[in-house]
Order: structure tokens, then sequence, then C-alpha cells
């Protein structure tokens, strides 16, 4: 069963191909794979569910074994993947009920998003304190907060804003501090995986939730520990997203490895 490793800006992803396995991929296969210690280890893997041409269909596993409606960075690695087969320069991923774009920009990947929803500020008690909070829809659930994005608040905060009872779905979270109109840096907690470097569709929410508030301007150069991307909006609030997808290394999975694991 063969496999490739990619990431974007050192958030990691596994990509496999459900004709490798036979069947869909299953909750306790997708956790067996990403595990570092008896997997491959990723923080996520991308089951590409089958392709057509410049055109494929992705379903994207949490480390948790939980299914996310949309990533940035695995759909741009997903789209990479597919660049190298088909013919052209520019191919769709579908995820969900979502048609992405995609195109090459150099040593880069755009990838268009779709439409992102804001919400008005909030704010929730949190173990009892006070946090605001701007809830944003890229597809799926973010919750933006702005101050100073610190690996203590974040690792304090973040898995509390995940399940808290405001977010019923689960939600990722951005710690965010923004650097004049044209950029910002960000911290990421990302639901059913934790601390990342980088996140595309966090980029995306705080990007939104800055020009919402008057704070930034399109384009926004977001800044996470893994590195920048650039997020820009149209007049109806659709998103784009340029960042880098690398390949790490091809490999083949041992057949009892997902057989055991059941």
């Amino acid at each position: 069963m063969r496999f490739s490793k990619w990431h974007a800006l050192g958030n990691s992803y596994l990509l496999v191909e459900r004709a490798e396995f036979g069947a869909p991929l299953a909750s306790w296969a997708a956790e067996r794979l990403c595990d570092p210690h008896t997997g491959v280890g990723s923080d996520g893997v991308l089951e590409v569910v089958s392709v057509d041409g410049a055109e494929c269909e992705v379903v994207i596993w949490n480390p948790d074994g939980s299914t996310a409606e949309l990533s940035g960075n695995g759909t741009r690695i997903t789209a990479a993947w597919l660049l190298e087969r088909a013919a052209g320069d520019e191919i769709i991923v579908r995820v969900g009920d979502r048609r992405v774009g995609a195109r090459r920009a150099g040593a880069e990947i755009v990838t268009d998003v779709g439409p992102v929803e804001v919400g008005p500020a909030e704010t929730i008690d949190v173990e009892g304190e006070a946090v605001e909070v701007t809830p944003v829809r890229v597809g799926n659930p973010h919750a933006v907060v702005v101050r100073e994005p610190t690996g203590e608040a974040l690792r304090r905060l973040g898995p509390l804003l995940e399940r808290h009872r405001r977010f019923p779905e689960r939600t990722n979270v951005q710690l965010v501090r923004f650097e004049g109109s044209g950029a910002a840096t960000a911290l990421v907690w990302e639901r059913g995986a934790g601390e990342t470097p980088t996140s595309g569709t966090s980029a995306v929410a705080v990007a939104a939730a800055g020009i919402a508030a008057h704070r930034l301007r399109s384009p926004v150069v977001v800044t996470m520990p893994g590195g920048d991307v650039v997020v820009e909006f149209d007049g109806e609030w659709n998103a784009r997203l340029r960042g880098p997808a690398e390949k790490i290394c091809d490999g083949d999975l041992a057949p009892s490895l997902l057989i055991d694991a059941r």
C-alpha cells in the first residue's frame, strides 16, 4: 500500500489513495497512520477518493480519527500532488461540497478557498476568564482571539476553546497580533490535532477577522511558526490562499500495519 508524505510549512500530511486500500479509510486507521510511534506519523491523512483527469476528491482526516470539512494546507498539498499528474496548469480539488480551484505560482500553490463567513465578536466565559472571540467559518469553524500569541496562552486556551460549549462541532483556535494593515502573526490550535506550526484555513480566518474589524486590508501576510502564507479576498468574501507544499517522501505501508490495528 503506497503513501506519500508532504508538508506545508511544517504541517505534515500523509496522502493515500482509496484505490490502494480497496475500501474507505476508517477512523482507527487514520489514527494509526498519524501515530508517530506505531504508524508513520503526521498531522493528518489525505484520502484521495477518486481522480478524474484534472479533478479529484479528497477526505481529510485528523490525528484523532475525526474528519475535517476543509483544510487549507491539506487541500494545497492535494493540489500539488494532482498537478504532478494532471495535464495542464489548473486543477480542481473537491472537499465535501467545496470545489477548490488550484494552480502553480512559481514554487507555491494558489488555491481558491471559497466563501468565508465572519460573525460579530463575542465574549465567552472560559473557566472564569472573559475571552473575546471572533467566530469565523471557512468551511470549518474557527475562533480568532486577538491577544499576544504566546505558546503558554495557546496551550492553555486552545484545548478549552476547542471543546467549549459555544462550539458544538469543536473549533480551531488562533491567537493573533495584527502587524499594521497588511500583516498578522498567529499561533494555531487545530481541532483534532492540537498545536500546529501552520494552518491554511486558520490563516484565512485570521485575515478575515482582521479585515472585518477594519484592522487589516487584503492582501494579508499571515506569519505562523512554520512560515508565511498570503491571503486575499474579493469583494464578496471569497478567499484565495497562496503558500508552498513540499513532498517529503514516498513509501510502502506494511500490509500487517492496518490489519493489526483493527
